[in-house]
């Protein structure tokens, strides 16, 4: 603040004298310069030199910034004229006060700096799920300590957030996450070591997680198993991995005959909540898992025996003999075609609409040979989608027949019998 003035003719003295007004200055949106009145003082009829008036200025400001002065002011004067135009300001509201007031301050966002910035939004979530399935205390009855506890805590809300290397997630925590202030794991000892060892600590649990979540998870939404969806899908491992006990040579469904796979087998209910997992060698069949499946699935059937739905795949007369023996209901596509059988006119037609909008009739069919409830399932979308795939399969089939023919009148090209009918096998 400052003062300003103006010359014009006192009404009293009839003189023409000075006429003052303390005025600040600002910058306004565009960043232009601007002055607003604050008082209009009038003609003062103490004679204050100008240096009084800069002292009662700054003592002004000052007080309006909260500021301190090291040195008193000592002139009766000043301190008069400081008091009262002080007085007048607040009385008048003419400033923004709530500055002056101790219980708010006012920041200027466009300023504010920081350091340190962590993520906490998702980690929160987590932690706060991590205690709503009361996890804590299962790791307490299986005799974690501490430390163990809180680094499962940090590892397992880590790989929901930001799923990647024990390298990158060490690094991530270290620099961009808030996880440790949450689950009290010192900072400092956090590296990929560390992460490992967790790992190898929880998996040598994982079927008490896993039975645990599974009830849990029932109990907390109040659901019950009436549907499990039973698969299995590999992945493979781009080294040799020479000294694993499980990457075998298989079937890839990513067609990586080259690398070596393992499977993983899966257990699910309609909501998504896993209920079993299992990993398996490379080379493990689809039709030779469900018995070790069924034995540790025994625990997720409470009342009543869920629906196991599977695919072709598994769906073997054995494994369905299996399931019968253990008391299960099952739902899956039959391996084999039905030859002799007839639609049943006295069930109704059932229509579904999928949620691509795709139309899908279902119809009861009649057969002596079994007793099983067969369906017939049309669909125009799949059925578009097998005609594809002949097709596909028709026209590939038919270039390499192409190229065994013109083998046989090529220079150096297979000739034997024995070899042209390999090379038939092979397209075949």
């Amino acid at each position: 603040m400052y003062f300003k003035f103006s010359g014009r003719t006192n009404p009293k003295t009839k003189k023409y004298d000075s006429y003052y007004r303390l005025v600040e200055s600002y910058r306004n949106a565009q960043g232009k310069v601007c002055h607003r009145t604050i008082l209009n003082i009038g003609f003062i009829e103490d004679e204050l030199s100008s240096e009084q008036l800069n002292i009662i200025a700054r003592s002004l400001t000052d007080i309006y910034e909260q500021k301190e002065t090291i040195f008193k002011q000592t002139d009766p004067l000043v301190n008069k004229w400081i008091s009262d135009l002080w007085s007048q300001i607040v009385a008048g509201n003419k400033l923004d006060l709530s500055l002056y007031n101790k219980d708010s301050r006012m920041v200027d966002l466009d300023k504010v700096e920081h350091k340190n910035v962590r993520e906490i939004g998702s980690e929160w979530m987590c932690y706060q799920t991590w205690h709503k399935l009361g996890l804590d205390e299962l790791l307490e009855e299986l005799e974690f300590s501490e430390q163990d506890k809180q680094l499962a805590q940090t590892q397992i809300i880590s790989r929901a957030v930001y799923p990647a290397s024990e390298l990158a997630t060490s690094r991530w925590i270290k620099e961009n996450s808030a996880i440790c202030e949450l689950t009290g794991f010192p900072i400092e000892k956090m590296n990929k070591d560390r992460l490992y060892r967790g790992a190898l600590i929880l998996y040598g649990i994982k079927e008490k997680l896993e039975q645990y979540l599974s009830s849990k998870t029932n109990e907390i939404f109040d659901i019950q198993d009436k549907i499990v969806l039973y698969d299995l899908t590999n992945t493979y491992f781009e080294g040799t991995k020479r000294n694993s006990k499980l990457a075998k040579f298989g079937r890839s469904k990513e067609k990586r005959s080259d690398a070596k796979l393992v499977v993983l087998a899966l257990v699910v209910n309609i909501y998504g909540f896993i209920k079993y997992s299992s990993i398996h060698e490379g080379n493990f069949a689809d039709s030779t898992s469900l018995e070790t499946i069924l034995k540790d699935l025994d625990y997720a059937a409470q009342d009543q025996k869920p629906l196991i739905v599977m695919d072709a795949g598994i769906a073997t007369q054995a494994n369905l003999n299996l399931v019968r023996q253990k008391n299960y209901h099952y739902l899956c596509v039959s391996r084999s075609k039905l030859k002799n059988y007839e639609i049943d006119t006295t069930r109704l037609t059932v229509l579904l609409e999928t949620k691509s909008k795709n139309e899908v009739i279902l119809k009861k069919v009649l057969t002596k040979e079994d007793t099983d409830y067969y369906l017939e399932v049309k669909s125009k979308s799949k059925g578009l989608k097998e005609a594809g795939m002949k097709s596909k399969f028709k026209q590939r089939f038919e270039q390499e027949l192409e190229k065994i023919k013109a083998s046989l009148s090529k220079k150096g090209g297979v000739k034997r019998i024995e070899k042209v009918h390999e090379r038939i096998g092979r397209a075949k």
